[in-house]
């Protein structure tokens, strides 16, 4: 056990508390307490402390595009060509590397739990390691070693639209051939611990259909949901053109709203799929540059 002693702390109020000593066992919080004087074996810290941030929705490996994507003109599909040249370019080895030097600057940082979407499951050719789940493993190892609380939220990447197209050969990293085949890999994956909790993220819409959210949704068993949501103005045309229903009224058709989900942008939203939304009690993920 081992404390700390603040001289002020956001305790969640309408300002800070001062003199807050905040006592630690086994990782975590065991006792807070404001208007107290500090004792020999605190650590004492000048300014303010505040509790862990969470990064919601996190792509470790796009840490690899920063400082490469401001030059010149381009849209959200130019720069998801260079995002796929990084994506197949990663090891088991090197993203090791990287996802542990990105979860240590989340760390540092203040965040004390990441969600990952995590979608590069194969290898470059598309073929399975012989651990299926060796990337995933990978992602789990490096937020050990920074430190930092992990749910893996494991993508189910099964189409290239809602018309049935196929993906991509830049895609083909991404692809479990069927949702059976996603669905016993996740399986496998087991429960995690008190580190680390698999979570449950079809891409979206255009990349998992309604009949396989329905088996996700039947499939969950208490775990969280992560999808993307009306991203841009052309998913929700074509999702409308293709089932004539929202992205998020697709979500209801398939009982996958509730607390359970996150949906991740929901940046282009009807007033009825706000209401969904909200009567449901789903989550909602900004990301600030979207």
């Amino acid at each position: 056990m081992s404390s700390i002693h603040a001289q002020y702390a956001w305790l969640g109020g309408a300002s800070c508390s001062a003199n807050v000593r905040i006592t630690f066992a086994n990782g975590l919080i065991s006792a807070i307490e404001p208007d107290i004087a500090p004792s020999a074996s605190d650590s004492r810290i000048a300014g303010v402390v505040m509790p862990g941030f969470v990064n919601a929705h996190s792509h470790a490996f796009h840490r690899a595009l920063r400082g490469r994507t401001h030059s010149g003109l381009g849209d959200f599909w130019a720069w998801r060509t260079l995002m796929y040249q990084v994506a197949n370019r990663l090891t088991p080895e090197n993203y090791l590397t990287l996802a542990t030097a990105v979860f240590s600057e989340m760390a540092l940082a203040g965040i004390t739990h990441v969600g990952e979407f995590h979608y590069v499951h194969h290898q470059q050719n598309g073929n399975q390691y012989d651990d299926p789940n060796e990337m995933g493993k990978v992602i789990i190892e490096a937020a050990h070693r920074a430190g930092i609380r992990l749910t893996l939220l494991d993508v189910a990447y099964l189409h290239g639209g809602l018309n049935g197209e196929k993906l991509g050969d830049e895609q083909k990293r991404f692809y479990d051939t069927t949702i059976d085949q996603w669905l016993q890999r996740v399986q496998e994956l087991g429960t995690g611990n008190d580190m680390y909790s698999i979570g449950l993220a079809p891409h979206s819409v255009r990349a998992v259909h309604q009949a396989e959210l329905a088996q996700i949704a039947k499939f969950r068993n208490d775990r969280v949901v992560h999808i993307h949501i009306s991203e841009q103005p052309a998913e929700n045309s074509a999702c409308i053109k293709a089932t004539g229903r929202t992205p998020t009224q697709l979500l209801s058709d398939a009982n996958l709203l509730g607390s359970f989900t996150t949906a991740v942008h929901a940046t282009h939203l009807t007033a009825e799929d706000i209401s969904l939304l909200g009567k449901s009690k789903t989550t909602a993920c900004f990301c600030p540059t979207t």
